[in-house]
């Protein structure tokens, strides 16, 4: 006999609403020959539909220690890469600069659609790192400056003594930009459009890259 209390978790969970009534119509036939202008166009109907936080995305690393995600925000999308920041001394960044590789998930539950970015990374130059971060609020600016001096924090009285000293940094010197704070892009290899559908036959799109131009390519659901 299994665990009661499991059985219903498991019961509850397949009971959960996955996708509103209402869901919007794709046609992959009808899709662009770049992916950045579907992507965009997506973008802005998740926009529309009051999705919050579109732009955020799950960035999916590997190293050493095996693979690692985490939700950042995107910066900028166009032909020479798809943008993210974090520090390069960050797990992804150190994971990113080993391996070259990394990947992007978006998922728009609302409107039952997701994204899926994989590829070659590269970093950008300190220029335009330096705009990125410049652009930050100041207490973003000071999080930043903040990084992490050792594995596990102890307590919240060290975190707030360090981040108050990162803040003054950033009112001293408006233009102070960390040597480890990098820019990079994702350029791609594949970009999976998913549109889910209530009967499960989900409708999927990549394009493959293949030499100068996109294959599309409908995959099975």
């Amino acid at each position: 006999m299994g665990d009661p209390s499991r059985a219903g978790l498991r019961a509850r969970l397949r009971s959960l609403p996955s996708f509103p009534a209402e869901l919007p119509a794709f046609d992959p036939a009808d899709a662009p020959g770049e992916p950045e202008e579907l992507f965009l166009g997506w973008l802005d109907d998740a926009v529309g539909a009051g999705v919050l936080a579109a732009h955020a995305a799950v960035l999916a690393t590997v190293d050493d220690a095996g693979p690692s995600a985490r939700v950042l925000i995107l910066k900028d999308v166009g032909p020479e890469g798809w943008a993210i920041a974090t520090p390069s001394d960050s797990r992804p960044g150190a994971a990113m600069t080993a391996s070259g590789r990394a990947a992007l998930t978006f998922f728009w539950p609302a409107r039952a659609r997701q994204v899926r970015v994989e590829g070659a990374v590269e970093r950008a130059d300190a220029a335009e790192a330096a705009l990125d971060f410049l652009a930050r609020p100041d207490d973003a600016r000071a999080t930043a400056l903040v990084g992490r001096p050792t594995p596990v924090l102890r307590g919240d009285a060290d975190y707030t003594a360090v981040r108050e000293a990162a803040l003054a940094r950033v009112t001293d010197d408006p233009a102070l930009v960390p040597g480890s704070w990098a820019l990079w892009r994702i350029v791609p290899q594949a970009v999976e459009f998913w549109q889910g559908a209530h009967d499960r036959a989900h409708l999927r799109l990549r394009y493959r890259r293949h030499g100068d131009s996109w294959l599309r390519e409908r995959l099975w659901p």
